[in-house]
């Protein structure tokens, strides 16, 4: 493939708290672990020591109407500052607060504790809606145990592209362009493909038509003056795209979307509905809003 420009970053976005709501950035800092500041927090189950996760929807439905966004700006070098949490009732807490946990707990209704670093054995309670072929294994309206992060790659044998502690699923940074999302609509315009449902670390405006993520595995895109990520994987979707958030409903259909007319194969563990990509940072960098993008 020849470089090209194919577009221009339109939205960055960092979620400080994993699964819940995020932070809306013009500019961040690209590390080789991922967008600094990503995912550098999350809840524990204390009750099972699995990672709490909108995944496990039928444990924790309400955890994407937290919103979580940092006291100070992270800053590269130093350490993770404080994160505020706002409840939809209106309380807002600090992650360095006493009560934080206890807090969390009762809005949830499920014992769990704010951490700064994933089990080596991180896994959580995913649940599989009922949509035919959404999982290769044919889980359907069920909840099963999902190893994420670097305890994924060591049940496969596979060599980590993330590191011990870290609460990131299964790459450094994700992807998702304006024409995938344009395609999605097209394609089923009764439900909404809002950004918000797929949360992406970068939203890429793009020209070209159709599901364009699928031809770029392998390639690297160059974003701004110095960063560089080599596209690794397309993403595999879960039940997280269905569900309500802000104004945004439950739709189940969204999936449905996806099992319909972007279902690929994802390596020896079979034919999963993706949407965007996965990335390792071959570069790091800063980026920025209107930052050009080129593939090569």
């Amino acid at each position: 493939m020849a470089q090209r420009i194919i577009g221009s970053v339109a939205e960055l976005w960092r979620f400080p708290v994993k699964s819940m709501r995020g932070e809306k950035l013009q500019e961040a800092a690209i590390t080789e672990r991922g967008m600094l500041g990503d995912r550098a927090y999350a809840l524990i189950d204390t009750d099972t020591g699995r990672v709490v996760s909108a995944k496990s929807a039928k444990l924790f439905p309400d955890i994407l109407n937290c919103k979580a966004k940092f006291v100070d700006p992270p800053q590269m070098g130093r350490k993770i500052p404080p994160v505020q949490i706002s409840l939809p009732d209106g309380t807002v807490l600090r992650s360095d607060a006493a009560i934080v946990d206890r807090a969390l707990s009762t809005y949830l209704n499920r014992n769990v504790a704010l951490r700064q670093s994933a089990p080596e054995d991180f896994t959580v309670d995913q649940y599989h809606p009922d949509v035919e072929g959404a999982d290769p294994g044919g889980n359907r309206d069920t909840v099963v145990a999902q190893k994420l992060g670097s305890a994924l790659f060591a049940s496969l044998g596979m060599e980590s592209p993330l590191p011990i502690g870290s609460f990131l699923d299964v790459f450094p940074i994700s992807i998702l362009t304006s024409s995938t999302l344009a395609r999605l609509t097209e394609l089923q315009p009764q439900s909404r493909f809002d950004l918000r449902r797929f949360r992406m670390n970068v939203i890429l405006k793009t020209e070209s038509t159709g599901f364009i993520e699928n031809d770029w595995i392998g390639h690297t895109l160059h974003i701004g003056k110095a960063a560089q990520l080599s596209v690794a994987l397309l993403d595999p979707r879960c039940v997280m795209v269905t569900l309500a958030q802000d104004d945004l409903p439950k739709d189940t259909e969204v999936l449905r979307a996806l099992v319909r007319h972007n279902r690929a194969k994802l390596g020896d563990l079979g034919e999963f509905p993706c949407a965007g990509s996965y990335a390792v940072v071959a570069t790091p960098g800063s980026v920025r809003v209107v930052d050009q993008v080129v593939l090569n």
